[in-house]
């Protein structure tokens, strides 16, 4: 597969996690143009990879974190959440459950997105973060205690079938 091809492909899908991660439209917008970016540099190893999908997720992820690092001593602004919802949406219950994944620290916050919201297994995810799986379950865990104490009475809402 060409860069161009996986690119176009697959920009939707890292859009959507980095915004998740993120809680921000341009902030999402720039992580995965970073991410791209460096894929690009290095596309000639890259597409003899065994997963070039895996590695674009663990290079998103990196990015993400790094960038985070970076913004750590910095002001972080509120993201603005009235852009791109989708007719029927409950943006309500979306506004709660981004505000309250805000409140985890980053790498908390990439485990739960990648973890829940991207499907990803725990192995895949550990296998992102460089860390073991049991690393993960326990990252997952004290990140689920924190949003059931946040979400409280509204976390019905969001779960509910």
């Amino acid at each position: 597969m060409q860069y161009h091809e996986f690119a176009s492909a697959r920009a939707g899908q890292l859009f959507r996690v980095a915004y998740l991660m993120c809680g921000d439209w341009h902030e999402a917008q720039d992580l995965v143009q970073t991410c791209l970016a460096k894929l690009y540099a290095s596309w000639h190893r890259i597409q003899k990879s065994e997963s070039v999908d895996a590695y674009a997720r663990k290079a998103l992820l990196h990015t993400y974190l790094s960038h985070r690092r970076l913004r750590r001593s910095g002001e972080i602004p509120v993201a603005e959440f009235n852009e791109g919802r989708a007719p029927g949406d409950n943006a309500d219950l979306r506004l709660v459950l981004m505000e309250a994944l805000s409140t985890l620290p980053p790498r908390n916050r990439a485990v739960m997105v990648l973890r829940y919201l991207d499907d990803l297994s725990v192995e895949e995810v550990a296998g992102l973060l460089d860390t073991s799986p049991a690393a993960v379950k326990s990252l997952c865990n004290r990140s689920l205690k924190q949003l059931r104490a946040l979400l409280g009475d509204e976390r019905e809402l969001l779960f509910q079938d």
